[in-house]
């Protein structure tokens, strides 16, 4: 079947397109035992095909993608395959597998467009595989020139046997196990897959054999093949675990006494006509309680030990000063903010009436929803006696 573009240069804006993957997707899956191809079957709820060709198009680098299926299903599997890409569907093409292994891969790699230098050859059933090692194994073949494959070193004992007597130990050192994709300048692949006397069990024992050079990298644990029903509870176990929340929560708590000399901000707000908040920058009891639960979700300490409670540097400075700061140091660690919500205690300044505005305000520094509310502590302690301001709040981070 030919396939549907033979120019990728004009398919997407930017570079010409040189990189493509064909993902082995017409295996039956009889040692599977779930009755479909294998493909097809869901992990987590999940079509393995559509977990192995999402993958492809995480890559920075656009790849065109061809999927070979079974020939019953080339519909369906052209549909999913669109959905999946998305706005790069035209860098896409779904072939009809072939009698083996050897045949559907032959057929993907004749669906490839011109323009393609190097190809790597993927089975949709090692779905888990991380993006980064597509890439660390097409960066390893450009640099090279060569085959490349990667690899897990073997650490089991391995034993040669004859029936069920064990003859020898062989050494292991020199041993790896090998994952997919495996990547290869693709003239050359095509040379070997026409010359081969007989079929390999993968893609790199048929380039050796027509004399190419086949180097590693190393591979991942989640690359593995998914070939019986223990291995799908392993992979349905792992996208399980990959799910579970990352988020931190972290609290922040100030409280600042009211001084009729300052200025009046609240909530990075001014409230013109109230009595202001004594302190050391602008006194503003919500920006400082938001930026201490920042720091506390991100395991970063506290808007003292950060800041200063007495440094010139930030001597009358506003609320959002922090704020910012807090973020920016979210970041160096690799988190962002998810949301934050803040309790504001006292007699005044009422902020009802300004909640909507308090909350944009907050939110477009912290970069994430800021959600304020307010209270009374009915006449008790220092706020109910009308001698400062509270406020408490809540940050949600994660992992950018």
């Amino acid at each position: 079947m030919a396939p549907q573009h033979d120019d990728t240069t004009a398919l997407l804006p930017g570079p010409r397109v040189s990189r493509a993957v064909v993902v082995v997707a017409a295996g039956s899956g009889t040692r599977l035992g779930i009755g479909d191809a294998k493909a097809f079957v869901p992990v987590a709820g999940e079509l393995m095909l559509t977990r192995a060709v999402r993958t492809v198009f995480t890559l920075a680098e656009p790849t065109f993608v061809v999927v070979v299926a079974p020939t019953a299903r080339l519909d369906e599997c052209r549909a999913l395959v669109a959905a999946v890409a998305g706005p790069a569907a035209a860098l896409t093409s779904v072939v009809a597998g072939g009698a083996d292994r050897h045949a559907s891969v032959q057929a993907g790699l004749d669906a490839l467009p011109d323009g393609i230098e190097w190809v790597g050859v993927h089975d949709a059933a090692r779905c888990l595989t991380p993006a980064a090692q597509f890439a660390a194994v097409f960066e390893r073949a450009e640099t090279t020139g060569d085959g490349v494959v990667p690899a897990l070193p073997v650490t089991d004992t391995v034993k040669r046997v004859e029936g069920d007597l064990v003859v020898e130990t062989v050494d292991r050192s020199a041993l790896v196990g090998v994952q997919t994709p495996q990547v290869f300048p693709l003239r050359a692949l095509r040379d070997a897959y026409a010359a081969a006397q007989r079929s390999e069990t993968d893609d790199a024992g048929v380039f050796r054999a027509a004399g190419g050079v086949v180097r590693t990298v190393p591979g991942h644990a989640d690359a593995f093949k998914i070939t019986t029903r223990w291995d799908l509870a392993r992979a349905e176990a792992i996208v399980a675990g990959s799910a579970l929340p990352t988020v931190r929560i972290g609290l922040g708590v100030d409280v600042h006494a009211f001084d009729d000399a300052s200025p009046c901000r609240v909530g990075l707000l001014d409230f013109p006509g109230q009595p202001g908040l004594s302190g050391h920058s602008d006194g503003d009891a919500v920006a400082h309680a938001v930026c201490d639960a920042l720091l506390s979700a991100g395991g970063l300490g506290d808007i003292g030990g950060r800041f200063g409670t007495s440094d010139p540097r930030y001597a009358g400075a506003s609320g959002d000063v922090f704020v910012r700061g807090a973020v920016e140091l979210l970041a160096a660690a690799g988190l962002v903010p998810t949301s934050v919500t803040v309790q504001v205690i006292g007699n005044r300044p009422r902020i009802g009436a300004r909640r909507t505005e308090m909350q944009d305000a907050l939110a477009a520094v912290v970069g994430a929803p800021v959600a304020v509310s307010g209270t009374t502590t009915d006449g008790l302690g220092l706020t109910g006696r009308g001698e400062g301001l509270a406020a408490i709040a809540t940050a949600v981070v994660r992992p950018a």
